[in-house]
């Protein structure tokens, strides 16, 4: 008896916990009433709570301040790597690239979509260098650098770490790096992730969900 007394208070606890979750993700998601709750597919990929950004100060590729007012109005995609990366960077990009195309395809606005890539490589990716990169992705896609120490408190509000491994030659090293790509919404707050591996129809169509909630 005492057992199944048990089973059926850790059944009903269970029931609540589901039951919160859903009117918190229906009613709160960044702060705000949605008009629908997150669906089972989302509830893998927006956190628990949004977290709001705190202010930091780096420098995107033209050598201007990036500052938290960047994220301010606009849906921001934020991916960490490095432009000698030799795999993993330049396919995420290509991917967020397919991502761009696909919601285009859907006539979802774009105008206030962007991304940010922000490099945790700041000896080798100058802004110069950072530029000539982004050149390959687009008006909408900006590199972004900075100190170390700036970079290491930018990086920590996402919770995304990465190593620079020891040199193989003179200036040759790979830097081990977070791939997760980062969704930031127009008010500033860190609301999902997207895991690798990435498959750009499945973002965009979780971006196209997330921006609903939102509306």
């Amino acid at each position: 008896m005492f057992g199944r007394v048990s089973v059926l208070r850790g059944t009903t606890l269970l029931l609540v916990f589901a039951v919160s979750a859903a009117i918190v993700f229906y009613f709160f998601v960044d702060g705000t009433r949605t008009r629908r709750p997150a669906s089972d597919e989302l509830l893998g990929v927006l956190r628990p709570e949004p977290k709001g950004l705190t202010q930091f100060s780096l420098i995107d590729q033209e050598g201007r301040p990036f500052e938290l007012e960047r994220f301010s109005g606009n849906w921001s995609l934020v991916f960490f790597g490095y432009t000698f990366c030799p795999d993993i960077c330049p396919t995420t990009m290509a991917t967020l690239v397919s991502v761009f195309s696909q919601l285009a395809a859907q006539q979802v606005e774009m105008d206030r979509l962007q991304v940010f890539f922000v490099s945790v490589d700041p000896a080798r990716d100058t802004p110069e260098v950072l530029r000539g990169y982004m050149h390959y992705f687009g008006k909408n896609f900006t590199g972004v650098t900075g100190e170390k120490v700036q970079l290491d408190n930018f990086a920590r509000q996402f919770g995304a770490g990465y190593l620079i491994e020891p040199e193989r030659a003179p200036g040759e090293y790979l830097v081990s790096h977070t791939s997760s790509i980062f969704l930031v919404g127009p008010n500033r707050r860190l609301l999902a992730h997207f895991s690798p591996p990435h498959d750009s129809t499945t973002i965009a169509e979780q971006f196209r969900q997330i921006k609903t909630l939102y509306q």
